[in-house]
């Protein structure tokens, strides 16, 4: 009996349909993380200005949206569910694209925390959970790599959505400075409907664009009801589930927290507006690198060897910027660059890893929501960081001691527990061996 193939391990051989998906996936981040996340260090701030609203007080407007966006995000997974990744998806984008054009047409707080709320549910709901899904049905053994390249959506959303927020609403004002993205989230969202399948056989190939007798020897091919067998119920019971939504959620509340204030945080250590908007750029193409060498590490040591290297690299980056030497503070733009390359890469790639394609649309939808939930506290720590000390090095003091406790965490996890295709391959290794 042959041996099985590295699919596992391998760092490419995606074909055109799998880097079309790759690439829709990549812009859906791009375009989330630049309107919710990134572009807020410009349009909270104009916001602000526009109003005479407290900006402290706008900023935790943001907070209320996350928690606001878990519940939003329960029901988007149900739509995914529902409709499929593909037309919820398009929807996603179609009403985020439109939040996105309403920031610049409210004028209140609460009409503001409400076309906020609509926005990051929307938006987060297009990128992690549509594509999600979308990488865990199309790459079930490659989607380590492949949200290496994917979250480098991330990454190129700090180095030039943000100069291109800073540009439109500098030049423009808020008003007219939000049209065009979205706009063009609005256009991204009617291209995947017409183009984008929802599983590879819809496509003609199969997943991870292995042959069909690989695919027929090496991957779990039973037929099964759309759930996987899951109930919610019994997701909410399961301790795996729940080790692989928090871990993952605490890491994105860090990079979240970083990031939304990264210019802010920047500029109160001596940097000019322009400076701190360079460095951020600096920063985010240090991250495309830092994507696919976690991508690249996930793929080839596993998810959880590659989540400790993670956090071990983002306690150095954190304690180096919390010092504030001239030294410390450049060490940490490159650090912490390559460690929000690779954050986002695990939100699906560990509960992907643990539970498999079989189903995950209905373990992302519970999944997810728990994710979103530990990433709204992120603003709430940063409010308060400034409202109490003025500076948000509080806040990164409080990271990393979240960081140090997700190893906890993380140690507990077990890869592949509900994985059927990597159960299939491990037993084809097995009855290789025995023979």
């Amino acid at each position: 009996m042959a041996q099985p193939s590295k699919t596992r391990t391998s760092i490419g051989g995606f074909g055109g349909r799998g880097w079309f998906i790759i690439i829709y996936c990549g812009l859906m981040f791009w375009f989330f993380v630049g309107m919710v996340n990134d572009g807020q260090n410009f349009t909270a701030p104009a916001f602000a200005a526009k109003t005479g609203i407290d900006y402290p007080l706008v900023l935790s407007m943001s907070t209320i949206a996350g928690i606001v966006g878990v519940i939003l995000f329960i029901l988007f997974g149900q739509i995914n569910r529902k409709l499929g990744a593909v037309k919820a998806s398009t929807l996603s984008l179609v009403i985020g694209g439109l939040a996105y054009i309403m920031v610049g047409q409210v004028n209140t707080l609460a009409s503001y925390a409400v076309v906020l709320c609509v926005l990051g549910g929307s938006m987060m709901s297009a990128g992690y959970i549509s594509g999600g899904i979308l990488v865990a049905n199309w790459f079930p053994k490659k989607r380590g790599i492949v949200m290496g390249y994917t979250t480098m959506g991330h990454n190129l959303a700090s180095a030039f959505y943000v100069p291109l927020i800073a540009l439109l609403v500098g030049g423009y004002g808020l008003t007219r400075g939000v049209m065009l993205p979205g706009i063009l989230t609005i256009i991204l969202g009617v291209i995947g409907l017409i183009f984008v399948k929802n599983t590879p056989q819809e496509r003609g190939v199969f997943p991870d664009n292995v042959d069909e007798a690989t695919y027929r020897k090496e991957y779990f091919t039973d037929n099964l009801d759309e759930d996987g067998g899951w109930t919610t119920k019994a997701l909410l019971k399961n301790k795996q589930l729940w080790l692989s939504a928090t871990s993952t959620g605490i890491i994105q509340l860090i990079t979240t927290g970083i990031m939304t204030q990264l210019v802010v945080r920047n500029v109160s250590l001596g940097f000019e507006e322009g400076q701190a908007v360079a460095m951020m750029t600096v920063l985010a193409l240090i991250g495309v690198v830092g994507s696919w060498a976690f991508g690249v590490i996930d793929q080839k040591l596993g998810t959880k060897k590659s989540m400790y290297i993670f956090v071990a690299w983002e306690i150095i980056a954190l304690a180096a910027n919390v010092s504030e030497t001239q030294f410390g503070i450049y060490l940490s733009v490159v650090m912490i660059g390559a460690a929000i390359g690779g954050s986002a890469n695990f939100t699906v790639s560990l509960p992907a890893n643990v539970f498999g394609r079989h189903g995950f649309s209905k373990v992302n939808s519970v999944v997810f929501p728990i994710q979103g939930f530990f990433t709204s506290i992120a603003f709430v720590i940063n409010a308060i960081a400034l409202s109490l000390f003025g500076t948000l090095r509080a806040a990164y003091v409080i990271f990393i001691i979240l960081i140090a406790f997700d190893l906890l965490l993380i140690r507990q996890v077990k890869e592949g527990a509900y994985n059927r295709d990597f159960q299939a391959e491990e037993k084809l290794v097995e009855e290789t061996t025995e023979s």
